[in-house]
């Protein structure tokens, strides 16, 4: 089984997957060098150090976006790459040119409007908040980065959490980042403290595994069993989500979706991402065995 699932992953990656996924699935799951995702992600990026052209697939749009360059370090993050160091250094650059004095930067820009994007990406995502400046300050906190808009966003990031934690699902899996890797580990303990009830009222929070909307699942705030958030929710509960997971296989091999992006193009390119989640989320678990590079065809 476990065999037959990577194999219909990899064929699905094959035929339809971007490149960008196709190395990281590669880097993952077939011993390949990290650099390629690196060499992947080149295509990019803009001349102003920021990411653009659909890297996050839900829109359109060249120009570089704050959740463009949120997208690149998770990728860099899961890949693990040695020498990403430049295209970090020149993502933050671009990210204080645009972010608001106190150092919170917006999901968008309102150039973004004149390009397809999905539905929901409206004019709340021009408005500087914890969505997405504490996923990408515990970004780069993970990966170790050293910047001077880091430091002025994680005091922003501090200030807004000390007054109310978020109300969004889409917030709350970035505040978790951020809380996992910020060096004040008693802070982040404090703030951590209040996650669990909060819980249950977060929009968009998808607690139901059987529940056909779209939603951020437990699996998205606890990806692995590793995890320092895999105590917020019970083992019936990950059980569940898993099961739903492994199940959710399309006949074509890649994974579905459960919104709509702006067009065909970014949907395709939005499955090969959900398909490489899948996998690495399954894998970390224990419910698939990654085979060996010497299996793979």
């Amino acid at each position: 089984m476990t065999s037959d699932i990577f194999d219909g992953a990899r064929d699905f990656l094959v035929r339809e997957g971007r490149l960008l996924e196709r190395r990281l699935f590669a880097t993952l799951f077939q011993g390949a060098p990290a650099a390629g995702v690196v060499d992947a992600l080149r295509g990019f990026r803009n001349p102003d150090g920021g990411f653009g052209h659909g890297l996050e697939p839900d829109k359109r749009c060249p120009d570089s976006l704050p959740v463009d360059v949120q997208f690149a370090f998770q990728t860099l993050v899961a890949a693990g790459p040695p020498d990403a160091g430049p295209l970090v250094g020149d993502a933050c650059d671009w990210l204080a040119s645009v972010a608001a004095p106190g150092g919170a930067v917006p999901v968008a820009l309102p150039v973004m409007a004149a390009h397809p994007r999905a539905e929901h990406l409206s004019d709340w995502t021009f408005v500087p908040g914890l969505n997405p400046t504490a996923d990408l300050a515990g970004l780069l906190h993970r990966m170790g980065a050293g910047h001077p808009w880091l430091a002025l966003a994680t005091g922003w990031c501090w200030s807004a959490l000390e007054r109310e934690l978020p109300v969004d699902a889409h917030a709350m899996a970035g505040v978790l980042t951020f809380l996992e890797h910020v060096p004040d580990r008693e802070r982040a303990g404090r703030v951590a403290a209040g996650v669990r009830e909060r819980l249950a009222d977060l929009a968009y929070f998808q607690p139901d595994p059987g529940d056909p909307e779209y939603g951020v699942t437990p699996l998205h705030f606890a990806p692995e069993p590793g995890s320092p958030w895999r105590r917020l929710f019970s083992d019936d509960a990950i059980e569940g989500h898993l099961d739903h997971l492994l199940t959710g296989q399309a006949a074509d091999g890649g994974w579905a979706l459960t919104w709509r992006p702006p067009s065909a193009a970014a949907t395709t390119d939005y499955r090969s991402v959900v398909t490489v989640q899948a996998l690495r989320v399954l894998t970390a678990y224990g419910r698939l065995t990654a085979p060996t590079p010497a299996m793979t065809r």
